[in-house]
Protein backbone atom coordinates (compact mmCIF):
# COMPACT_ATOMS: atom_id res chain seq x y z
CA UNK A 1 0.00 0.00 0.00
CA UNK A 2 1.54 3.43 -1.08
CA UNK A 3 2.39 5.46 2.14
CA UNK A 4 1.50 8.62 0.79
CA UNK A 5 -2.42 7.98 0.98
CA UNK A 6 -4.46 8.31 3.81
CA UNK A 7 -4.91 5.03 4.61
CA UNK A 8 -1.65 3.89 4.03
CA UNK A 9 -0.14 6.42 6.74
CA UNK A 10 -3.24 5.22 8.72
CA UNK A 11 -1.89 1.86 8.45
CA UNK A 12 1.41 2.83 9.15
CA UNK A 13 0.68 4.67 12.01
CA UNK A 14 -1.48 1.89 13.83
CA UNK A 15 1.01 -0.70 12.81
CA UNK A 16 3.93 1.39 14.66
CA UNK A 17 1.37 1.90 17.81
CA UNK A 18 0.81 -1.57 18.64
CA UNK A 19 4.58 -2.59 17.42
CA UNK A 20 5.51 -0.37 20.67
CA UNK A 21 2.85 -1.65 22.96
CA UNK A 22 3.06 -5.55 22.07
CA UNK A 23 4.73 -6.57 25.72
CA UNK A 24 2.42 -3.62 27.72
CA UNK A 25 -0.38 -5.37 25.93
CA UNK A 26 0.58 -8.79 27.16
CA UNK A 27 1.30 -8.02 30.48
CA UNK A 28 -1.20 -5.46 31.23
CA UNK A 29 -4.44 -5.27 28.69
CA UNK A 30 -5.07 -8.79 27.86
CA UNK A 31 -6.30 -9.95 31.30
CA UNK A 32 -8.33 -6.97 31.75
CA UNK A 33 -9.75 -7.91 28.30
CA UNK A 34 -10.06 -11.51 29.24
CA UNK A 35 -13.77 -11.57 29.84
CA UNK A 36 -14.31 -10.14 26.59
CA UNK A 37 -12.38 -12.61 25.20
CA UNK A 38 -13.96 -15.45 27.43
CA UNK A 39 -17.63 -14.55 26.03
CA UNK A 40 -16.48 -14.46 22.47
CA UNK A 41 -14.92 -17.75 22.85
CA UNK A 42 -18.01 -19.07 24.37
CA UNK A 43 -19.97 -17.48 21.77
CA UNK A 44 -18.10 -19.05 18.72
CA UNK A 45 -18.95 -22.75 20.06
CA UNK A 46 -15.42 -24.19 18.84
CA UNK A 47 -15.63 -27.98 18.44
CA UNK A 48 -12.44 -30.34 17.17
CA UNK A 49 -11.43 -30.08 13.97
CA UNK A 50 -12.54 -26.69 13.30
CA UNK A 51 -10.11 -23.94 11.27
CA UNK A 52 -10.11 -20.86 13.23
CA UNK A 53 -8.99 -17.71 12.00
CA UNK A 54 -8.01 -15.08 14.87
CA UNK A 55 -8.41 -11.73 13.04
CA UNK A 56 -6.29 -9.05 14.48
CA UNK A 57 -4.82 -11.59 17.38
CA UNK A 58 -2.68 -9.14 19.12
CA UNK A 59 -0.74 -10.84 21.39
CA UNK A 60 -2.41 -14.04 21.03
CA UNK A 61 -4.92 -14.45 24.15
CA UNK A 62 -7.79 -16.06 21.67
CA UNK A 63 -5.49 -17.88 19.93
CA UNK A 64 -4.51 -20.07 22.54
CA UNK A 65 -8.01 -20.65 24.18
CA UNK A 66 -8.81 -21.42 20.31
CA UNK A 67 -5.96 -23.57 19.28
CA UNK A 68 -6.87 -25.51 22.43
CA UNK A 69 -10.80 -25.85 21.98
CA UNK A 70 -10.26 -27.44 18.21
CA UNK A 71 -7.22 -29.72 18.66
CA UNK A 72 -5.95 -31.86 18.23
CA UNK A 73 -7.48 -31.88 14.24
CA UNK A 74 -8.28 -28.32 14.04
CA UNK A 75 -5.84 -25.06 13.78
CA UNK A 76 -6.43 -21.72 14.54
CA UNK A 77 -4.82 -19.12 12.26
CA UNK A 78 -3.80 -15.74 14.39
CA UNK A 79 -3.43 -12.66 11.46
CA UNK A 80 -2.56 -8.89 12.98
CA UNK A 81 -0.53 -6.06 11.33
CA UNK A 82 2.26 -5.56 14.03
CA UNK A 83 5.48 -8.14 13.72
CA UNK A 84 5.83 -7.33 17.41
CA UNK A 85 2.60 -8.74 18.57
CA UNK A 86 2.83 -12.13 16.54
CA UNK A 87 5.86 -12.60 17.96
CA UNK A 88 4.71 -11.63 21.44
CA UNK A 89 1.49 -14.68 20.06
CA UNK A 90 4.40 -17.06 18.83
CA UNK A 91 5.76 -16.98 22.21
CA UNK A 92 2.80 -17.37 24.31
CA UNK A 93 1.87 -20.31 21.69
CA UNK A 94 5.33 -21.80 22.34
CA UNK A 95 5.24 -22.07 26.03
CA UNK A 96 1.51 -23.64 26.31
CA UNK A 97 3.29 -26.23 23.39
CA UNK A 98 0.73 -25.88 20.66
CA UNK A 99 1.73 -27.34 17.34
CA UNK A 100 -1.56 -26.31 15.79
CA UNK A 101 -1.05 -22.46 15.13
CA UNK A 102 0.20 -20.41 12.55
CA UNK A 103 1.11 -16.76 12.33
CA UNK A 104 0.94 -14.23 9.13
CA UNK A 105 0.84 -10.68 8.99
CA UNK A 106 -1.85 -9.24 7.21
CA UNK A 107 -4.80 -6.99 7.61
CA UNK A 108 -8.91 -7.81 7.74
CA UNK A 109 -8.75 -5.41 4.47
CA UNK A 110 -6.59 -7.78 2.69
CA UNK A 111 -6.52 -11.47 4.55
CA UNK A 112 -3.75 -13.73 4.15
CA UNK A 113 -6.04 -16.24 3.63
CA UNK A 114 -7.38 -18.47 0.66
CA UNK A 115 -11.62 -18.28 0.03
CA UNK A 116 -13.22 -20.50 2.54
CA UNK A 117 -10.20 -21.40 4.24
CA UNK A 118 -12.21 -21.16 7.79
CA UNK A 119 -14.74 -22.33 9.50
CA UNK A 120 -14.43 -20.14 11.99
CA UNK A 121 -13.78 -16.27 12.28
CA UNK A 122 -13.50 -14.49 16.08
CA UNK A 123 -12.29 -10.71 15.74
CA UNK A 124 -11.71 -9.37 19.35
CA UNK A 125 -11.47 -5.80 19.23
CA UNK A 126 -9.92 -5.27 16.22
CA UNK A 127 -12.73 -4.49 13.89
CA UNK A 128 -12.94 -1.09 15.36
CA UNK A 129 -9.56 -0.45 13.77
CA UNK A 130 -9.94 -1.26 10.17
CA UNK A 131 -9.67 1.89 7.97
CA UNK A 132 -12.01 0.15 4.76
CA UNK A 133 -14.32 -1.67 6.74
CA UNK A 134 -16.24 -2.42 3.32
CA UNK A 135 -13.34 -4.24 2.04
CA UNK A 136 -13.13 -5.96 5.80
CA UNK A 137 -16.66 -6.74 5.54
CA UNK A 138 -16.33 -8.53 1.94
CA UNK A 139 -12.64 -9.90 2.71
CA UNK A 140 -14.24 -11.97 6.20
CA UNK A 141 -17.05 -13.49 3.47
CA UNK A 142 -14.47 -14.56 1.48
CA UNK A 143 -12.44 -16.29 3.42
CA UNK A 144 -15.00 -17.66 5.92
CA UNK A 145 -16.37 -21.35 4.31
CA UNK A 146 -20.59 -21.31 3.26
CA UNK A 147 -22.20 -22.00 6.84
CA UNK A 148 -19.00 -20.87 8.89
CA UNK A 149 -19.13 -19.09 12.18
CA UNK A 150 -18.66 -15.24 12.63
CA UNK A 151 -18.04 -13.30 15.96
CA UNK A 152 -16.82 -9.99 16.71
CA UNK A 153 -16.18 -8.31 19.89
CA UNK A 154 -16.30 -3.91 19.59
CA UNK A 155 -16.52 -2.01 22.47
CA UNK A 156 -20.12 0.61 23.31
CA UNK A 157 -19.55 4.37 23.21
CA UNK A 158 -18.65 6.67 25.83
CA UNK A 159 -21.82 6.57 27.69
CA UNK A 160 -21.67 2.59 28.41
CA UNK A 161 -18.22 1.81 28.48
CA UNK A 162 -15.63 3.91 30.70
CA UNK A 163 -12.59 2.61 28.56
CA UNK A 164 -13.94 4.62 25.47
CA UNK A 165 -14.98 7.62 27.58
CA UNK A 166 -11.05 7.74 29.01
CA UNK A 167 -9.91 7.27 25.63
CA UNK A 168 -12.26 10.02 24.03
CA UNK A 169 -11.10 12.18 26.46
CA UNK A 170 -7.80 11.80 25.92
CA UNK A 171 -8.43 12.56 22.26
CA UNK A 172 -9.78 15.99 22.49
CA UNK A 173 -6.04 17.06 23.18
CA UNK A 174 -4.65 14.77 20.78
CA UNK A 175 -3.44 15.59 17.14
CA UNK A 176 -5.97 14.17 14.67
CA UNK A 177 -4.84 10.86 13.88
CA UNK A 178 -4.02 9.98 9.89
CA UNK A 179 -7.21 8.16 9.35
CA UNK A 180 -10.48 9.30 10.68
CA UNK A 181 -13.24 7.09 12.65
CA UNK A 182 -10.96 4.44 13.77
CA UNK A 183 -10.34 3.47 17.47
CA UNK A 184 -12.23 2.40 20.67
CA UNK A 185 -15.98 3.32 20.14
CA UNK A 186 -15.71 3.53 16.46
CA UNK A 187 -18.59 0.73 16.01
CA UNK A 188 -20.15 1.91 19.26
CA UNK A 189 -23.19 1.98 16.17
CA UNK A 190 -22.53 -1.10 14.53
CA UNK A 191 -25.46 -0.67 12.15
CA UNK A 192 -23.54 0.28 8.99
CA UNK A 193 -20.62 -2.47 9.39
CA UNK A 194 -23.83 -5.03 10.18
CA UNK A 195 -25.13 -3.83 6.74
CA UNK A 196 -21.62 -4.41 5.39
CA UNK A 197 -21.30 -7.51 6.15
CA UNK A 198 -24.60 -8.80 5.13
CA UNK A 199 -24.28 -7.39 1.38
CA UNK A 200 -21.05 -9.40 2.02
CA UNK A 201 -22.77 -12.34 2.77
CA UNK A 202 -22.59 -12.70 6.73
CA UNK A 203 -25.80 -12.58 8.80
CA UNK A 204 -25.18 -11.28 12.09
CA UNK A 205 -27.08 -10.07 15.36
CA UNK A 206 -25.52 -7.99 17.86
CA UNK A 207 -25.67 -8.94 21.73
CA UNK A 208 -24.37 -6.88 24.43
CA UNK A 209 -22.47 -7.95 27.58
CA UNK A 210 -20.56 -5.63 30.27
CA UNK A 211 -16.82 -6.45 30.64
CA UNK A 212 -15.79 -5.04 33.48
CA UNK A 213 -12.05 -4.12 34.84
CA UNK A 214 -9.94 -2.20 37.20
CA UNK A 215 -6.82 0.27 37.32
CA UNK A 216 -4.64 0.88 40.90
CA UNK A 217 -5.02 5.00 39.69
CA UNK A 218 -5.28 7.17 36.59
CA UNK A 219 -1.54 7.29 36.31
CA UNK A 220 -1.32 3.91 36.09
CA UNK A 221 -4.46 3.76 33.58
CA UNK A 222 -2.52 6.44 31.21
CA UNK A 223 0.31 4.40 31.22
CA UNK A 224 -1.65 1.39 30.27
CA UNK A 225 -3.86 2.52 27.84
CA UNK A 226 -3.97 6.08 26.78
CA UNK A 227 -0.53 4.58 24.21
CA UNK A 228 -2.72 4.65 21.27
CA UNK A 229 -4.05 7.90 21.40
CA UNK A 230 -1.68 9.79 23.39
CA UNK A 231 1.42 8.61 20.61
CA UNK A 232 1.92 11.98 19.48
CA UNK A 233 0.71 14.43 22.21
CA UNK A 234 2.71 17.46 23.28
CA UNK A 235 3.79 17.64 27.40
CA UNK A 236 1.10 20.15 27.64
CA UNK A 237 -1.43 18.41 26.14
CA UNK A 238 -0.46 15.44 28.32
CA UNK A 239 -0.97 17.60 31.24
CA UNK A 240 -4.70 19.66 30.00
CA UNK A 241 -5.80 16.33 29.00
CA UNK A 242 -4.87 14.24 32.16
CA UNK A 243 -7.03 17.31 34.22
CA UNK A 244 -9.61 16.68 32.45
CA UNK A 245 -9.80 13.15 33.74
CA UNK A 246 -9.72 14.05 37.07
CA UNK A 247 -12.26 16.90 36.39
CA UNK A 248 -14.59 14.34 34.86
CA UNK A 249 -14.68 10.81 35.33
CA UNK A 250 -11.43 10.26 37.92
CA UNK A 251 -11.91 12.67 40.90
CA UNK A 252 -9.28 10.72 43.25
CA UNK A 253 -7.01 9.82 41.23
CA UNK A 254 -4.39 8.30 43.29
CA UNK A 255 -7.27 5.81 43.71
CA UNK A 256 -8.37 2.60 42.39
CA UNK A 257 -11.24 2.98 39.96
CA UNK A 258 -13.53 0.27 38.45
CA UNK A 259 -14.45 0.31 34.60
CA UNK A 260 -17.42 -0.48 33.61
CA UNK A 261 -17.13 -1.48 29.58
CA UNK A 262 -20.54 -2.41 27.68
CA UNK A 263 -18.82 -4.68 24.85
CA UNK A 264 -21.32 -5.74 21.73
CA UNK A 265 -21.02 -8.79 19.86
CA UNK A 266 -22.10 -9.72 16.50
CA UNK A 267 -23.05 -13.34 15.95
CA UNK A 268 -23.74 -14.89 12.54
CA UNK A 269 -22.67 -17.08 9.86
CA UNK A 270 -21.66 -16.98 6.20
CA UNK A 271 -24.86 -17.65 4.20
Amino acid sequence: MPEETSEGRGFEWQRGIWNRISQIYRDEIDRRFAPVIQHAISLAALQGGDTVLDLGSGTGAVTAHAAVSVAPSGSCVAVDISAEMLSVAEQRARSAGLSNVTLREGRAEAIPARDGEFDVIIATLSLMYAIERQAAAHECARVLRQGGRFVAAVWGGPDVCDLVRFQSTIGRFAPSPPVPGVGPGALADPSPFVEQLAQAGIAVRVELANCDFAFDSLDSAWDIVASVTASQMTTDEVARAKAALRDEMWPEANHPREFRNQALFLVGARR
